[in-house]
């Protein structure tokens, strides 16, 4: 991995293993995290599909739609799950971290039971 990649990666990985019950390894190859071991919210994504660095996640409805009309270059939908709207997000062009972490909590609260979800508030 590049050092940009590393640094991309314990950035998000920082963001995610913060949340209530989170926790983290590798699925299809790649660092994901889990809500208590068996909900999925945050997978990495490190070129899969030819796809830039970054993850992807499950987004509320139409905001998938939303982000990649907005962003079409940070935002796209992904390969399997982008049916599903889950977000694609590219981490590789200077991300705005605020955001990232914006998306992750709100992928956290569509997936965790509600009393988790509710910690975060």
């Amino acid at each position: 991995m590049l050092p940009e990649e590393i640094v991309a990666l314990e950035e998000l990985r920082g963001i995610c293993l913060a949340l209530p019950e989170v926790e983290e390894r590798l699925s299809h190859g790649e660092p994901t995290w889990f809500i208590r071991g068996k909900r999925t919210f945050v997978m990495f994504c490190n070129h899969h599909h030819g796809k830039r660095l970054g993850f992807w996640c499950p987004a509320a409805d139409g905001v998938q739609e939303l982000r990649i009309e907005q962003d079409p270059d940070t935002f796209y939908s992904p390969p399997y799950v982008g049916v599903r709207g889950w977000l694609g997000v590219n981490l590789d062009d200077d991300p705005d971290w605020e955001d990232v972490e914006e998306i992750v909590r709100d992928a956290y609260r569509k997936v965790a039971p509600k009393t988790l979800a509710a910690r975060l508030d």
